[in-house]
This record gives C-alpha cells, sequence and structure tokens, in this order.
C-alpha cells in the first residue's frame, strides 16, 4: 500500500521497466559528430515497423535519452510523453507504439533517469524545463508539440506549457501530481501521524525536498494560464489513496480538488474520471488516455 501511495502522490519508488527500443550508447553514437544534427527522428519509419529508434543526444552538456517512433503529418503536433517520477520512457513504450500508428511521437529520459545522465546538483521545474527545450527542438524543430505527462511528468508539463505557448499547442495530463502537494500532504497528514500514514508523510516531504533520482526539488505553485489550447485531465476513478489509515479518505479529496485546479491551465480544459483505473491510467486503461491525446493533438492541428 504505501509505495503504491507513494507512487501516486509524485514517484514510483520502485518501477518495473517494460520493454522497448533498444538505446544508444554514448559510444556507439557520437553526439559532436557532423551529422548529429541532421537526425531525423523519424527517418526509418515504415509501414512494418514504425519505430525510429532510440537515441542519447547531447543537451545543455548531458546525454538525453531520446526515442522517437511514428511521423507526423503536415502541420501536427509531435506528441510528446513525459513519464513518471522513478520510471523510464521504457514504461511508456506500449502507449508509444499504439500512438505512432496515427501521429509522430517521442519520449525521453529525464536526468537522473533510465539512460540519460544524472544531475550534476538539484534540479529546479527551471532547469528541467531547459532539457525539455532542447528535446523540442532537436525531435520537432520549429513545429508545435502536444504534452501528454503522467503524475511528475505531468506537473512538469503544466509547470512548462504557460511560458512556451509558442511551442506548446496541447496538454494530456495523467493523474499529473497536483500544483499542491506539499501543502495538501502537510495539511492532510500531520506531524502527529503515526503507522503507515507517518511513513506517506515522510517519504513524500523527502522527495519532494529532491531526494528522488532527478534531484528534483518539486514545489508548489499557483496554476497559471496557457491560454486557449485544448488540455486533457485524466484523473484515476480506484480511490486506493483510500487505504491509509484515518487520513486516505481526506487524501482522495485533495488529490480530486488538485486535478480540478489544473482546468485552469486553459478555457478548452475538460477533466474526465477513469473509473476503472488506479494512478498508471495509460496502462490500465490506454484506450482512453491514447484517444484523449489523439483528440487534443487533433485539435491542437486545426
Amino acid at each position: 500500500m504505501k509505495a503504491s501511495v507513494v507512487a501516486a502522490l509524485c514517484c514510483t519508488v520502485v518501477g518495473t521497466g517494460i520493454a522497448g527500443a533498444q538505446a544508444a550508447s554514448a559510444e556507439e553514437w557520437d553526439p559532436f559528430a557532423p551529422n548529429a544534427a541532421d537526425w531525423d527522428p523519424f527517418a526509418s519509419r515504415t509501414k512494418a515497423d514504425p519505430t525510429s529508434g532510440t537515441k542519447k543526444i547531447k543537451i545543455a552538456g548531458h546525454l538525453v535519452n531520446v526515442s522517437c517512433s511514428g511521423r507526423p503529418e503536415k502541420g501536427e503536433p509531435v506528441i510528446i510523453l513525459m513519464h513518471g517520477g522513478g520510471d523510464s520512457l521504457e514504461k511508456l513504450a506500449p502507449i508509444q507504439k499504439t500512438l505512432s500508428k496515427k501521429n509522430g511521437v517521442c519520449s525521453y529520459d529525464r536526468l537522473g533517469a533510465g539512460a540519460s545522465d544524472k544531475p550534476k546538483g538539484p534540479q529546479s521545474f527551471s532547469s528541467t524545463g531547459k532539457i525539455l527545450t532542447g528535446v523540442i527542438d532537436r525531435v520537432a524543430g520549429d513545429g508545435p508539440v502536444v504534452l501528454a505527462g503522467h503524475s511528475l511528468g505531468g506537473i512538469i508539463a503544466a509547470r512548462y506549457a504557460p511560458a512556451h505557448r509558442d511551442r506548446v499547442k496541447g496538454l494530456v495530463l495523467m493523474d499529473a501530481t497536483p500544483s499542491t502537494m506539499v501543502a495538501d500532504i502537510t495539511r492532510v497528514i500531520p506531524k502527529s501521524a503515526k503507522g503507515p500514514a507517518a511513513q506517506v508523510r515522510a517519504q513524500n516531504l523527502a522527495i519532494f525536498a529532491g531526494q528522488n533520482p532527478e534531484k528534483l526539488v518539486i514545489t508548489d505553485g499557483k496554476v497559471r494560464s496557457a491560454g486557449k489550447i485544448p488540455v486533457a485531465v485524466l484523473k484515476h476513478g480506484k480511490q486506493y489513496l483510500g487505504a491509509i489509515p484515518t487520513y486516505g479518505k481526506r487524501l482522495e479529496q485533495a488529490w480530486s480538488a488538485g486535478q480540478r485546479k489544473w482546468l485552469a491551465l486553459s478555457s478548452h480544459s475538460k477533466l474526465t474520471t477513469v473509473t476503472k483505473s488506479g494512478h498508471y491510467i495509460y496502462l490500465e486503461q490506454a484506450d482512453v488516455a491514447v484517444k484523449a491525446i489523439q483528440r487534443v493533438a487533433a485539435q491542437a492541428a486545426r
């Protein structure tokens, strides 16, 4: 119970990878080679195999593991999938494969995750956003993108979009970590709590303070507008947070309130409760996640 709750609130402590494209090592692909900047992330797509492969690209002095597949049609946005904390792009492989049949889609490992370099020190939303900008520049050029983030990836996407309206034309938040999660945890579970609730409180506050593989300090903040872009907010329906003795019901209420706050991102936001799913909506009810992402991508292309 404790591990699943920590995963839901922010980061997966123990994640099981799902087989995806094999990453190229730094030795196999030289980011400084003359043709490195000419890498076409969608070049090798065929009808039989829509996967274009995985590369490590140099961004801000770091090697970042990026996987792309499918191919975007002219005028359509590139979909960028963003994994949750403690996960990697491998866990996104099944939904990426499905989306790539109709769309150009990429995923990447943030610093400290998967096959990407580890961060040299603490990260902030600003610094992890710079890595995302570098990924977007390489896989989408000057074209538009739709960000689809799960859990920690969701809050990073939501914090990034308002300041990058010229590039981000749509958002899909899959049970994204709420914008007030630190305050919610400290308010709902007091210091005097005992047992599993006390452990959940302590673990999450440590994670938010930067004790996570990405060394990302996760701070609360007001939800800023990203304009009139289409935004789909998907919320879990299985109320497993309720398993925490004494405080579970209030945590579920805080989580739901946090999902509603994401609607302030846009005047074209929609909240959907995925009734049969827990935290991993894109695995447990992949069809719902795929339809939401494809719908937002189609709206963004208009």
